[in-house]
């Protein structure tokens, strides 16, 4: 089950909704009626307009933005890859702000002329406090909170640029991410003695996110220069069309290999059986079933010069463990998740 909704694209690139963001929509209305939900609505257009500011300056450095996911904790601006320079990537951190800031200061306008300068805390309210006035103070808390240097923030973004320009950009992750788990912690903290729960979604978010964005920074370093051919397996064994589970089962008990090609008569790839398929095959049909019944069809092989990153993006994309690698016709080699991650693994120990 998908955990997303698309509601739209614009530009090329797709927003989408959390399905938790539809119960949160549900609470303002069972809680605040059509003011409320109104107000919701609002504020996630203007998060909306702040991601669409990333999107917008990752485009000048072709950094194409596959997609927006809204969440009931703010909005997710999915880049292609990362920026080739750390002043890129401080450019479209700070592109967001800039959105919020242009209209937190265009409602700050409109309310000064007609209702009398706003204020940012309730008891200094404008005369005439309402939507736009609400509007206008929680766009101003947003984007000082966005500007807090924790990673994966925008602030922690900013400060991982600025560090990656003079420490590079392994130790500039790690040092970003220190720095925006111990923040995590210190907002959950206050979080939990205030009975925020909103905010200790957000502390949790941050803390893991950190965590994720160094991992995948370190994986995405370690795999520099990497091409299919030097990832892949070599040493595989093949099914043809005609075999059975049971054929498949002795197949799978008589060594390591967990993903089997199905093949045709000609050695092309009709699909991939995995293990799972293979104990899903036998249960409902028995040992004498053939394999190609059971195996996953219009698997799209990848080829052997495909860079590292784009081809982890067609493995995690495909959601098998293993790819067919297919050179002009011919099955040369099995792209697995788990040959990536041993092989990513020695060339960090050998790097240290």
């Amino acid at each position: 089950m998908s955990w997303s909704l698309r509601i739209g694209r614009i530009a090329g690139t797709d927003v989408k909704v959390h399905v938790t963001f539809l119960l949160l929509l549900g609470y303002f209305m069972v809680r605040g009626g059509f003011a409320a939900v109104l107000l919701l609505l609002a504020i996630f257009t203007c998060v909306l307009l702040h991601e669409f500011g990333h999107v917008t300056m990752a485009r000048r450095f072709g950094v194409r933005t596959p997609d927006v996911m809204l969440l009931p904790i703010g909005g997710l601006a999915r880049l292609e890859r990362m920026p080739d320079e750390p002043r890129q990537e401080l450019l479209i951190a700070l592109a967001g702000p800039a959105v919020t800031l242009v209209i937190a200061a265009a409602l700050y306008a409109w309310l000064a002329a007609t209702s009398g300068a706003p204020r940012l805390f309730p008891g200094m309210d404008a005369p005439v406090p309402g939507l736009a006035h609400e509007l206008y103070r929680i766009n101003v808390w947003l984007l000082l909170f966005n500007l807090i240097p924790a990673f994966p923030m925008d602030g922690g973004r900013v400060l991982r640029s600025i560090l990656a320009a003079r420490l590079g950009l392994a130790r500039a992750t790690r040092i970003a991410a220190s720095i925006g788990q111990m923040i995590a912690f210190a907002i959950g903290f206050v979080a939990i003695s205030q009975n925020a729960i909103l905010l200790v979604l957000i502390a949790f978010f941050i803390f893991v996110g950190a965590s994720g964005e160094a991992a995948a920074v370190e994986t995405r370093l370690a795999g520099r220069g990497l091409v299919v051919r030097d990832m892949m397996v070599t040493d595989f064994r093949t099914l043809p069309v005609y075999a059975t589970l049971a054929d498949a089962a002795q197949l799978l008990l008589a060594g390591e290999q967990r993903e089997f090609p199905v093949v045709d008569n000609l050695g092309h790839v009709e699909g991939i059986l995995t293990r799972d398929d293979l104990v899903r095959g036998l249960s409902a049909s028995g040992p004498g079933a053939l394999a190609r019944d059971a195996m996953r069809g219009g698997v799209t092989p990848v080829e052997p010069g495909l860079p590292f990153e784009r081809a982890l993006d067609r493995l995690r994309e495909s959601r098998l463990p293993a790819l067919p690698v297919v050179d002009a016709g011919r099955l040369v080699g099995l792209l697995t998740m788990d040959n990536v991650t041993d092989l990513l693994l020695v060339r960090r120990a050998v790097a240290r």
